[in-house]
């Protein structure tokens, strides 16, 4: 072995038996010793080059470079140089007031757990490598060692300006748009629509992401040959399935989850822990799936949690992370090697991932950390890339970006057939125009609910409860002070009810729009496409939900205006439950959790009944409270019902005596009250008599102070409202749906 090597890593020459992982001397002996080895790193690699042949370390497959399959040229090389990636670290004062003697640092995760001069946690640190085509490059780690950040960085999900380093393919900087058009990034929760069918699922995916221009039966022959790429023939006219409705198995789930994403066979494909709880057999049947698409002609980079022995067979490069560092980056089949010469032999009926892990934990448990593994790595790379000469490397790609994607797609890859090889790669464009993709967008969305029954029976049911229970407490008021009073305390609670049952569709919403995040992330459909199609899907379950509390409270009831009455009647419970459920919906993008969604929605409708107008008139709110009338929901329905009920004319409510009703006066005999009346009449110049109408519709109107806008233009701003939350939803799902970290 060459001197400098053993005047520098003397324990690489003579490697000691394989001590007990446990025991402290050899592991304080090899602490010292890579120690000693870090000095002057810069004088160690300049030897290393100098007598680099003299060095036996493992190479991929067997100790030789080998040529790429078939004897085919490599077109595509994915490479990665010193990817930084810091995030700000979050200062407290220590709880309880003290400080501790000086203020203390907490980490931002466990994934943070360095923190740099300047105050930040490093994620990623200098990490280093590459990818080719038809191939499987696997990020392992513990759990917040920088897996999933990595894959991140990779697949364009990191704001350049965050991370630092380069990221090429065939040596050419990937801009977003490019990456969006060849690749797929497949997340680690399984975001389905549960009724669909594996089959109806990657219909509906090559309807979003082939062009229209692709005739009908090339696209079924796409998912035919998918269904059978992913194994999935016996599963492919079973539901997905969710915790109420049985479905397919965790494993096939997953593999539709790929499927998904790979429609449009995309030459970079990149995974989030695609075996992630997963048996082992179904993960092996996951990444025997990756394989294949790997030697399709793709670049499949993918993070993975202890592989077993079998899974990690079918990977071609593997890079082990530790806090965010690299401490080993090769072929599975060096593991063992570079282990032993590292003084830590893999035992033979041990599993080299787990050995590999568990030796990583010991190393991390140590005050220094894992900084010997880190440096023994870098020593390692510079000698083993030492041993070749980059100009006889038979995986080299012989093209430029634009030639290979445009010799991909001949060979068949990238089935949208865009052309983002040519000048258009710098505008990303989508598979289909905008009204293809709302009538499939409404199509997949019909299906889905219409399979799914229950839940809008149990909105129905919720709405004729309601009505029936106000039906039968408030049943056939009368015309008098008393009815009046009773209409008004009617209509609050009904037109609060519209708003209150539009929250029950909350975890819905919440549940498609993580679907839709996924799906857009990489231009399925655009964003306004979805809003609109999500309000044509909502809108006829409302249709019903009116009709079914209109028919059910309006003649039971007793309210006034006949067939014209009735019809004014459904449109603001219409107008009420399309508010209502824009405003669900903008909640349902902004909020990402059930539980607090469900929080904020009650607590925003009971401010919006609080000041409708019923509890307490427009004219007596606080000047400083004000703009909260103007702002509730159920105020416009709310006004629009009353003048609908009250400001017909020739209705009266209060006559002659019943003006005493609700007073000290009530008790008097009526030959009493008729003389107060006449007394009444004599001093105003009137003449009051016990059926005189003292008081109309519209004296009602007066004294609620429903006097700014009359009924239509109450409909009108109840409806604009639903329009105006859902124009926000849409920004919302700009803004929010960037999937890219800061």
């Amino acid at each position: 072995m060459a001197r400098a090597v053993h005047d520098r890593l003397p324990f690489l020459a003579t490697p000691p038996p394989a001590p007990a992982r446990g025991r402290n001397p050899p592991l304080a002996e090899m602490l010292r010793l890579v120690g000693a080895a870090t000095v002057d790193s810069d004088a160690a690699a300049a030897a290393a080059d100098e007598e680099a042949n003299a060095l036996s370390l493992p190479l991929p497959r067997g100790g030789v470079t080998p040529p790429p399959p078939g004897g085919r040229t490599i077109q595509f090389r994915l490479a990665f140089t010193s990817l930084t990636y810091s995030v700000r670290a979050a200062r407290r004062a220590r709880p309880g007031g003290g400080d501790g003697g000086g203020g203390y640092r907490e980490g931002l995760q466990k994934r943070c757990d360095r923190v740099n001069a300047g105050g930040a946690g490093v994620l990623l640190d200098g990490i280093t490598g590459e990818a080719r085509e038809g191939e499987i490059l696997a990020v392992m780690g513990a759990s917040g060692s920088g897996k999933s950040t990595l894959i991140d960085a990779l697949a364009n999900r990191i704001s350049r300006d965050a991370l630092k380093g380069s990221v090429t393919l065939n040596g050419e900087p990937l801009t977003g748009n490019v990456i969006k058009s060849i690749s797929a990034y497949v997340m680690q929760d399984d975001l389905l629509f549960p009724m669909l069918t594996v089959a109806e699922t990657l219909s509906f995916a090559a309807e979003f992401r082939l062009p229209r221009a692709l005739p009908a039966a090339k696209k079924r022959t796409r998912v035919l040959e998918l269904i059978e790429q992913l194994g999935l023939r016996a599963a492919a006219d079973t539901i997905i399935g969710d915790e109420g409705h049985r479905g397919v198995s965790g494993g096939e789930r997953r593999r539709v989850s790929i499927g998904t994403d790979i429609i449009h066979d995309p030459i970079l494909l990149f995974l989030d822990e695609p075996t992630s709880g997963l048996d082992s057999t179904s993960a092996f049947m996951v990444v025997q799936v990756l394989r294949n698409i790997a030697e399709s002609g793709s670049i499949v980079i993918t993070s993975i949690h202890q592989p077993s022995q079998r899974i990690l067979g079918l990977l071609d490069r593997l890079i082990l992370l530790s806090g965010g560092r690299t401490v080993f980056s090769g072929p599975p089949s060096a593991i063992p090697a570079y282990f032993a010469e590292f003084g830590y032999p893999v035992p033979d009926d041990e599993n080299r991932a787990e050995f590999a892990l568990d030796l990583i934990r010991e190393f991390e448990s140590l005050p220094a950390g894992t900084g010997q593994l880190v440096s023994f790595n870098k020593t390692w790379q510079v000698m083993h890339a030492a041993r070749h000469n980059p100009n006889d490397d038979p995986w080299a790609p012989t093209m430029s970006l634009k030639e290979a994607i445009s010799a991909s797609i001949s060979r068949g890859k990238l089935v949208s057939g865009s052309d983002v090889a040519g000048e258009a790669a710098s505008m990303h464009t989508y598979a289909n125009p905008f009204w293809v993709e709302m009538k499939v967008l409404t199509k997949r969305s019909a299906i889905n609910t219409r399979r799914m029954p229950e839940l809008f029976l149990i909105r129905l049911g919720a709405v004729v409860i309601t009505g029936a229970i106000l039906a039968t407490v408030f049943y056939k008021l009368d015309q008098s002070p008393k009815g009046a009073q009773e209409r008004l305390g009617f209509f609050a609670f009904a037109m609060s009810t519209m708003f209150y049952t539009c929250a029950d569709a909350l975890p819905v919403f919440l549940h498609e729009r993580y679907i839709f995040l996924r799906e857009t992330a990489y231009g399925a459909y655009r964003r306004t496409s979805y809003v609109l199609s999500n309000a044509i899907v909502s809108f006829p379950p409302l249709v019903v939900l009116s009709l079914a509390f209109a028919f059910t409270t309006f003649f039971a009831v007793g309210l006034a205006g006949g067939v014209s009455g009735f019809a004014f009647y459904t449109l603001a419970i219409l107008a009420s439950f399309w508010a209502g459920s824009g405003f669900v919906t903008f909640l349902s993008g902004v909020i990402p959790h059930v539980m607090i969604g469900y929080t904020v929605v009650v607590a925003i409708l009971a401010y919006f009944l609080l000041f409708s107008g019923f509890f307490i008139n427009r004219d007596k709110i606080p000047d400083y409270w004000i703009w909260f009338h103007y702002l509730s929901l159920v105020k416009y329905p709310f006004e629009g019902v009353l003048q609908n009920e009250f400001g017909r004319g020739g209705e009266c409510y209060v006559r002659g005596t019943q003006m005493f009703d609700n007073s000290p006066l009530a008790v008097l005999p009526d030959t009493v009250k008729t003389r107060v009346l006449a007394s009444i009449g004599t001093a105003l110049g009137v003449k009051i008599g016990p059926n005189t109408c003292v008081m109309t519709g519209h004296n009602v109107l007066r004294e609620a102070a429903v006097t700014q806008l009359g009924k239509w233009e109450c409909l009108l701003v109840t409806a604009a409202w639903g329009f105006f939350f859902r124009l926000l939803f849409y920004f919302s799902l700009v803004l929010g749906s960037k999937n890219k970290r800061r």
